[in-house]
Order: C-alpha cells, then structure tokens, then sequence
C-alpha cells in the first residue's frame, strides 16, 4: 500500500514557474514507477509526464515538453514535477501517481495509487 501527498500548487502568472511535489509513504517506493496526470475543468484526466523506478527513463506529454521536469528521489520517497514557463492552459488538478504494474506508465489505468491532487491555476 502506498500513500501519496501532492504540494506546491498555487496561483502564478503566465511565464512564470512552480515545483509540485508528492510524498509518498512506505519503504518500498523505489520500486513504484511513479507520474504526474491533471485534469482541468469539463475535461478528462490527461497524462503530464512519467519517470521510471530507478529515474533512468522519462517520459512526458507534448504539451509540457521542453517546460516542465520530472525527477524522484528515493532516498526521501518524493517525486517532482518542476514546471517553468507556465500558460493559462496549464490551469488544472495535479495528481500523482504511483504503479506497481509497469516500469514506467503513460495511461492512469497503468496506476494504482493516486494522490488527492493539488490545485495549479496560471493566470494571464
């Protein structure tokens, strides 16, 4: 069983950047490929970026590419996503996400813990 608690959301101007973090509980969380999903008003959860257990591999939407960063550090069972350069349309809940099923995930049905999310809204 894993426990995940995003933070770092907020309100920011558009250009500007924010860091979301999730803690996850447990001692095994080395071993969970882990990802980042938002889901804004009227629409569908969508993926944002993946990164697998060791970090080796990384993956992201082409929406966020280029912008936004994901990195872990299992020693503190903690992933980022970094985001810079921030647009309106980035406005959304965060979720991360954490798999026991695959090394690294693009798809929420590869995921089977999820956080509570964390409220990310870009002003223009």
């Amino acid at each position: 069983q894993v426990q995940l608690v995003e933070s770092g959301g907020g309100l920011v101007q558009a250009g500007g950047s924010l860091r979301l973090s999730c803690a996850a509980s447990g001692r095994t969380f080395s071993s969970y490929a882990m990802g980042w999903f938002r889901q804004a008003p009227g629409k569908e959860r969508e993926f944002v970026a993946a990164i697998s257990w060791s970090g080796g591999s990384t993956y992201y939407a082409d929406s966020v590419k280029g912008r936004f960063t994901i990195s872990r550090d299992n020693a503190k069972n903690t992933v980022y996503l970094q985001m810079n350069s921030l647009k309106p349309e980035d406005t959304a809940v965060y979720y991360c996400a954490a798999s026991s099923i695959v090394v690294v995930g693009l798809y929420a049905y590869e995921y089977d813990y999820w956080g509570q999310g964390t409220q990310v809204t870009v002003s223009s």
